[in-house]
C-alpha cells in the first residue's frame, strides 16, 4: 500500500460511495476542498481510502475519511490516519479533531482521540467531535 497526496476531485467517488451513497453526489463536495490537503491510500493502482486535512492557526481537522468496504478492517484506515496525524504535526498543528460517527468511536480512541461535547446527528447517524492534542511523537494505535 502507498499513501500520497491527491487532488480533491479524486476523493469524491469514495466519499460518496462509502459515506453518503443515499445523498446526491454534490453532497460530499466541500466548499473548502481547494484549501485542504487530500490523501489517498492505494493498493497497486486502486484508490482504496481517502481523507482530507485542513489546518489553520495550529488546529487541524480531518474530514471525509472513507475506506472502500472490501478494504476495511485490514489496517488501511489505520495507516492512512497515522500518516495524516504526522502530516498535521509537520504542518505545526497542536490539536487535531474530527466529527466522527459513533460507530467508529473505538477506532479513533485507539489513536488517543477523545470525545468532546454532545452527541449530534447528521440525518439518522449519531456523531461526536473527537479531539487529540498532538505531541512531538505519535501514540501507537
Amino acid at each position: 500500500m502507498t499513501i500520497r497526496q491527491i487532488k480533491p476531485e479524486q476523493t469524491y467517488t469514495l466519499r460518496h460511495e462509502v459515506l453518503w451513497p443515499d445523498k446526491p453526489f454534490d453532497y460530499v463536495v466541500l466548499e473548502e476542498d481547494a484549501e485542504g490537503h487530500h490523501y489517498g491510500a492505494f493498493q497497486d493502482a486502486d484508490l482504496v481510502a481517502v481523507i482530507s486535512l485542513f489546518e489553520e492557526n495550529g488546529v487541524a481537522r480531518f474530514r471525509k475519511f472513507a475506506t472502500r468496504p472490501d478494504c476495511q478492517r485490514q489496517g488501511v484506515g489505520t495507516q492512512l490516519l497515522a500518516f495524516v496525524l504526522e502530516e498535521a504535526r509537520r504542518m505545526g498543528a497542536k490539536t487535531i479533531w474530527c466529527d466522527a460517527r459513533l460507530s467508529a468511536a473505538d477506532f479513533y480512541q485507539r489513536f488517543g482521540m477523545e470525545p468532546e461535547g454532545e452527541v449530534f446527528h447528521k440525518g439518522p447517524i449519531p456523531y461526536s467531535k473527537f479531539v487529540l492534542t498532538l505531541s512531538l511523537s505519535p501514540p501507537t494505535p
